[in-house]
């Protein structure tokens, strides 16, 4: 999942929650992570309330599991401590 929240609570919020569906923070406002169809859906209906503005926007991407066996990261990419830090 990536998004673009233009207001700094409600983009924090939506990471929380993000996070609490066990899903990885892979960039600053981006996310990865399996998830059930069901817990899916549940998101899903659940980030609508973070979309206010036109100005934002939440990219729910599937990636099937040989899609995600191609992933490449290209550049250091970051890793996140256990409490959601950012470590470069």
């Amino acid at each position: 999942m990536i998004y673009d929240i233009s207001e700094n609570k409600p983009r924090s919020e939506l990471a929380k929650l993000l996070k609490e569906f066990g899903l990885t923070r892979v960039q600053y406002s981006g996310f990865m992570g399996e998830l059930n169809p069901n817990d899916r859906k549940v998101l899903e209906n659940m980030v609508k309330r973070f979309v206010k503005t036109e100005r934002d926007s939440i990219y729910i991407v599937p990636l099937c599991s040989r899609c995600l066996a191609t992933l490449k990261i290209v550049g250091k990419g970051k890793k996140e401590d256990e409490e959601g830090v950012i470590i470069r």
